[in-house]
């Protein structure tokens, strides 16, 4: 079977609307698979309420593990972490989870042998199925970091998902902002939907989102959300925007029915069918099919 087309949603900051968009396409979309990999605040699945049938750990790292066996109370490591991540009570030294950086240092120091690194597993990973087809998502740890390696590891097998079910399609929720889990996200897409606002500030954002798309030469459109309540900003950014040849695809209006939607964990598709938005939203598919028949006539 081909490759599965990917789209994949960005947004230069959050609150844009991204997700709300994202599961909107879900709900257009036949025969896809879905993926979150906003993996520090994940909440596509509020709107799509999966249900899971497995779920694995994700070891980002790595964290130091005192054998108090072995351990001798003698105070070198206490001594040597430059993250305050060693605790010591009672002569029983124990290490902070969320302080240590795994650096090793106290693992050479010790004269004992007290001390290893150890893999730690404090993220996951979540197969599941929603009312629209099966979504794969990932939360991370507290304090965890390599949020990059775990959206890699999300998008991997959200593809091995979509070839196994014989989907064409995956559409994905990326994080917001330009940091390494966006860029996790863009790497080998085949197309990046940008959401933005009509504010200066929401073109400030999707400026340096579109620096760092580019960089990989992936093909982006815009959206522009809420685009009636500042009309002036939404013309000056399609102008900007046509300057750089960056199409425009779609204007979503503001409408209290998203908000309404968003209690009932819908999407508008479901909740009006017959409005503006809906009707909006339908028009950008369409525009998307397009691009992915076209896409896929020229392979």
């Amino acid at each position: 079977m081909e490759k599965p087309f990917e789209i994949v949603i960005l947004s230069g900051k959050g609150g844009t609307g991204k997700t709300s968009i994202t599961a909107s396409f879900a709900a257009l979309a036949e025969n896809a698979v879905f993926a979150d990999c906003d993996v520090d605040a994940a909440d596509l699945h509020l709107l799509l309420s999966p249900v899971i049938v497995h779920q694995e750990k994700f070891a980002s790292g790595a964290k130091a593990e005192i054998d108090n066996e072995k351990c001798t109370a003698c105070g070198l490591c206490l001594e040597l972490c430059r993250f305050n991540a060693i605790e010591a009570e009672d002569e029983i030294y124990t290490i902070d989870e969320y302080a240590c950086e795994g650096c090793g240092l106290c693992v050479e120091a010790c004269p004992y042998a007290a001390i290893t690194i150890e893999k730690y597993e404090n993220n996951n990973i979540y197969f599941s199925n929603c009312r629209f087809g099966p979504m794969i998502y990932g939360k991370l740890g507290i304090a965890e970091e390599n949020s990059g390696k775990l959206v890699s590891q999300i998008r991997q097998y959200t593809k091995e998902t979509a070839l196994k079910n014989k989907s064409g399609l995956i559409i994905t929720d990326g994080p917001p902002g330009i940091g390494c889990p966006a860029i996790s996200s863009v790497t080998g897409a085949d197309i990046v939907i940008a959401i933005t606002e009509p504010t200066l500030s929401g073109w400030h954002d999707l400026q340096r989102l579109m620096e760092m798309i580019g960089r990989f030469h992936t093909p982006v459109q815009v959206i522009i959300n809420k685009y009636d309540l500042n009309e002036d900003m939404t013309n000056t950014i399609e102008n900007r925007l046509k300057s750089q040849n960056i199409p425009v695809i779609g204007k979503i209006p503001y409408d209290d029915a998203m908000v309404y939607a968003l209690l009932e964990s819908k999407t508008i598709i479901e909740t009006e069918p017959q409005s503006e938005i809906t009707h909006e939203l339908n028009n950008i598919w369409k525009i998307l099919t397009s691009i992915i028949y076209e896409s896929k006539k020229s392979i």
